[in-house]
């Protein structure tokens, strides 16, 4: 009878293994900003809560010893979250130490039952940064009314910074999420720096543009940064959203600033479904828009946007930035490149279309934040040294481009007393060749991103423009 019972026992321990094992976490917050304001709540926010700042059911409560603390249901052991902290809205969420934007925190479930948490600033005025835009950014309109959707929204404006004393007209770049391009205090997960990568681009002697950033519409998003409804997500307002920047905003913009209102001068650009609607405004609207900046493109969200790009086809020639990071999740890279294939197939030409894939790029500010300067510097053909004098210089045809790791410089006649200096997007030099064989040049040293190649022979400069992949 023992031996049987054993033999039970010794079975049902080799199962075990085969069954997950669930786990539970309590986290405790040990200290607090002193400016904490006594009367709020904390919440945790995350993937497990959709990312809602101020979940009901996420809020967290005081222990015996007066310290905020939550428990989270039990999860597989395995299972990562994702999350911060916050005190109900995305603009009390928390801080580093200095006021800047922190990664998301993680937890692994098995890795522990009680994590204790230390919270450093918060992103109000309770404790953490003042706001970070520029001078040169301002407040156009807090409810600047949509007639084609019936509803008002916040609209921001950068003016470059010689603007009020140069007397000259201006390109002009439309912007999605607005709330995220300018100020720390009210970007969801970090500001994109429009105004302070500028401000330094202006500073080198970059033209810059007048930028309309149009805050989101929250619960609107969705619904008007897709032209196209999800069974799952819904959506469809798209078309109005372009229309009221097509048919109210510009116009508004061009009455009221010194704008240069061709279509050779006007851009768009957005990241997520902000990057799905400037693909679809920029298409649909060729003869407004003649640049769109695609970052992190949601080409997912319905299938109509391939049969939309064939049907639009090119009608005028276009220059279109796409960018997307390795770890977006999903099919992002896949869908881009295929995008980048679609329109191809529409009659866009290889040149005119940029494709950037981030080895490590997450679908966050971050990413977008850090190609900012090297896309508007490609939209607007301005390429990447300073405006110097340019009379009397010819034009290098580089090939490929986009280049791997070796470029021709197509029908030249070189010496080996040429020099070829290379410039990157900030205008510094960061290659010089001479004694060049065969007109071919290796730049598999670079980093992805664009270059200006200036020739320098006897008596004459050539430049070229290059993407290097």
């Amino acid at each position: 009878m023992k031996r049987k019972n054993l033999t039970l026992i010794a079975c049902i321990l080799a199962l075990m293994p085969a069954f997950s094992v669930n786990a539970q976490v309590t986290f405790v917050v040990e200290s607090l900003p002193a400016t904490t304001p006594p009367g709020d709540n904390l919440y945790i926010a995350g993937d497990f809560t959709g990312w809602d700042p101020g979940a009901a059911a996420y809020v967290m409560h005081k222990n015996e010893q007066d310290k905020w603390t939550i428990t989270l249901p039990e999860r597989p052991e395995g299972t990562v979250l994702k999350f911060k902290f916050t005190r109900g809205s995305w603009q009390t969420v928390e801080k580093g130490s200095a006021g800047e934007e922190i990664a998301d925190r993680t937890f692994n479930y098995g890795n522990g039952s009680t994590i204790q948490v230390t919270i450093l600033r918060w992103a109000d005025n309770g404790g953490g940064p003042v706001s970070t835009a520029a001078a040169n950014v301002s407040l156009m309109d807090e409810n600047f009314f949509m007639p084609q959707l019936n509803r008002s929204r916040r609209i921001w404006l950068y003016l470059p910074p010689a603007y009020e004393t140069s007397g000259l007209s201006y390109p002009v770049m439309y912007m999605h999420d607005g709330q995220n391009l300018f100020d720390v205090l009210t970007a969801y997960s970090g500001e994109w720096e429009v105004d302070e990568t500028l401000n330094t681009l202006a500073s080198q002697g970059h033209k810059v543009p007048i930028v309309v950033g149009i805050d989101n519409g929250g619960t609107n998003r969705i619904g008007e940064y897709t032209p196209w409804s999800n069974p799952d997500y819904g959506g469809g307002d798209g078309d109005l959203y372009i229309r009221f920047i097509v048919e109210t905003l510009k116009p508004y913009i061009d009455q009221h600033y010194r704008t240069l209102s061709d279509r050779s001068n006007t851009a768009v650009m957005g990241s997520s479904l902000g990057g799905l609607i400037s693909h679809y405004g920029a298409l649909k609207y060729q003869e407004v828009f003649s640049k769109a900046g695609i970052f992190s493109p949601s080409y997912w969200f319905s299938d109509s946007v391939w049969s939309f790009t064939r049907t639009q086809g090119k009608q005028d020639n276009m220059r279109l930035y796409q960018l997307c990071g390795t770890l977006e999740g999903g099919n992002t890279v896949g869908d881009m490149l295929r995008m980048n294939d679609s329109l191809i197939i529409a009659g866009f030409s290889q040149e005119e279309i940029f494709n950037k894939v981030v080895t490590g790029g997450q679908h966050n500010e971050a990413l977008w934040r850090s190609n900012f300067a090297e896309a508007y510097l490609w939209l607007f053909e301005e390429g990447s040294a300073a405006i110097d004098d340019r009379q009397g210089r010819s034009a290098i045809l580089c090939f490929p481009n986009p280049v791997g790791d070796e470029l021709t410089l197509a029908g030249l006649q070189l010496s080996p007393a040429d020099t070829v200096e290379i410039y990157g997007i900030t205008g510094q030099r960061v290659k010089t060749l001479t004694g060049i064989k065969d007109n071919k040049i290796s730049v598999g040293d670079l980093n992805s991103g664009a270059y200006l190649l200036r020739l320098k022979q006897k008596n004459t400069v050539l430049e070229g423009k290059f993407i290097r992949e």
